[in-house]
Parts: structure tokens; sequence; C-alpha cells
């Protein structure tokens, strides 16, 4: 027999204050985004470790080179308090150089992050009838959020021992929008099993994962913010670009906001859409007015599309 060896733990919910600041992001015209304070960072983080070390817990119940899952947790949440990485992307990195310098029967590590994302409330400002963001305050956002997943291995270059980042994806999850007028969808194959009507103008829903890798990955942990792709910018990106553009199908959309990806940020050699259609149902409309209707939540399942570009 041959194997493979991996366990880890899950969902560690940790959240930092008082991060360092990211600043010096590039600016691109379908964004306000310049930067984010990190006075509140979240996420929710995982990690799985790999080695041969930890054969003979599965063969002979020998314990002695396990890491306790309940210690790694303990792990990542002292790895952060010390983190001195702006990015999700180098936060993750940070835990993971720290375990392989720990521990050296872990082999290789993959550790994923999603943003738990707390950003500032308004509250009024020092001058009557002005408003600002608050310090001390912050809302919880249940929607869009980035995330990342890393992969490291323990390298070794004479007696020189280091890490090496093997595998990096980031991405923004759960981008919802609905546009109500602007998108359509016709002309597509039809037979016998065809009931769908041909739509030439329609609202549109959809619910969608993007997803980006670096030509080089260290880009995304923060050292040059230059050359930083932000999640935030991605989404405003992907809400331009549904703004204006008149899409005859899903597929013909996320294809137009991968190639304005690829065209503002260069140092991407890849990006990637996982997108749901949620259209909502015709429940009734106005005789004298057509532009006024209502609609109901559709019922599944529901269509999906994917879609990845990569650079030659």
């Amino acid at each position: 027999m041959t194997h493979e060896i991996h366990y880890g733990k899950a969902d560690v919910k940790v959240y930092r204050t008082y991060g360092v600041p990211l600043r010096g992001v590039t600016p691109i015209p379908e964004s306000a985004f310049s930067g984010r304070d990190n006075l509140l960072m979240g996420a929710e983080i995982g990690v799985t470790v790999r080695g041969d070390a930890f054969w003979d817990a599965y063969t002979k119940g020998d314990n002695r080179q396990v890491v306790a899952t309940d210690t790694m947790k303990n792990f990542i949440q002292s790895a952060s308090l010390v983190c001195g990485a702006p990015t999700l992307e180098g936060w993750l990195h940070e835990i993971g150089r720290a375990f392989l310098e720990t521990y050296p029967q872990m082999e290789s590590i993959g550790i994923s992050g999603h943003e738990l994302p707390f950003p500032p409330a308004l509250v009024p400002g020092d001058e009557p009838g002005s408003f600002a963001m608050s310090e001390v305050l912050f809302s919880r956002e249940r929607c869009d959020a980035s995330y990342a997943t890393l992969d490291l291995v323990r390298t070794k270059r004479g007696d020189a021992v280091g890490t090496e980042i093997a595998d990096l994806e980031c991405g923004r999850a759960a981008l919802q929008l609905v546009k109500i007028t602007g998108s359509s969808f016709a002309d597509f194959a039809r037979d016998e099993h065809t009931t769908l009507p041909e739509r030439p103008d329609r609202p549109l829903y959809i619910w969608c994962d993007v997803g980006w890798r670096y030509a080089d990955p260290r880009d995304a942990l923060g050292d040059d913010p230059a050359r930083y792709v932000a999640g935030e910018q991605v989404a405003d990106l992907a809400g331009a670009v549904f703004h204006e553009f008149v899409s005859l199908s899903i597929q013909h959309l996320v294809h137009e906001i991968g190639q304005r990806m690829l065209k503002r940020w260069p140092q991407l050699s890849e990006v990637s859409f996982e997108a749901q259609n949620r259209l909502w149902d015709l429940a009734a409309e106005a005789a004298d007015r057509h532009e006024v209707k209502v609609y109901a939540d559709p019922r599944p399942p529901f269509g999906r599309i994917g879609l990845r570009l990569r650079r030659e």
C-alpha cells in the first residue's frame, strides 16, 4: 500500500485588534478602495498538516509525534497576536511558516482563511450634521468577503532550512448582485425538452465567487501594497462591469469581468468564477406600466456557470 496523511483543525475564528494598516494599494477606475486601517481583523482559519512522521499514529496508535488539533487552535491564536502582515494572505503565510518552524515533523501545511468583515460603523461626527467612521464601533457584514488558501512546504538548501509557497489562491466569495434591466438570454439551443422562454430583457440576480492567482504569490503578502489586489477592489470591479455591460448570458458577463481583471492587474496569472443563476420568478406585473413587476424567490435547482482564464 501507499499512503498520504493529513489532519488538522477547521473553523478557528480569530479576531485581531489594531493590526498593521494596509496602505498604498494601487487605485483602479472601478473602485474607491485605497486601503484599510485594520483596526479589527477577523477570519475563520483552518489548517491541514502533512508528514510521514504521523504514520505511527495511524498504524500503531503511537501519538508521540502528533500535535493535537486543540494545540493547533491555540497556536493559530498566538501567532495571530504577533502578526505583522496587513493582508489576509500575509496573515496566513505568517501562521503557516510559524507552524513549520516550530514542528519539524510537519513536512508541509495547507492553511485557509475566510474573512469575517467588521467595517467601521458610520456615527455622528464632531461638527453638527456631519458623520464619520467610528474608530471603536464596527458592524458585522454578512455578504461577500475575501478568502485565501495557501500551501507551504519545507525546503532545505545545503544547511539552510526554510519554507516556500507551493500554491496560493485568493478570492472574493458570496457576491450577490441583481440588475433589474440590461441583461438578456435568448437564441439558446431548443429541443423537445426546452420549456424556458427567451428573454430579450430580464432582471438578473447572480451569486458569484471570484478567484485569482498571482504570477508571483509573494505579491499577496502585503510587503509591497502596490502589487496587492484587494478583495474590495475585485468586488467593486465586478459590480461596475455588471452595471455598464449589456450581457447576453451569465457566461458573457463573467468573461467580461475576467477580461477586465486581467487588464487592471497584470500581476495576476489567472482568474476564475463560480456563479449561480438566482433569477427571481415573476409573480405579478402592472397592466399599464410594463416595468412595474413583483418577483418571488426562485425554486431550486439553480443554474451553475464556471470559468477560468489563464494568461499564456
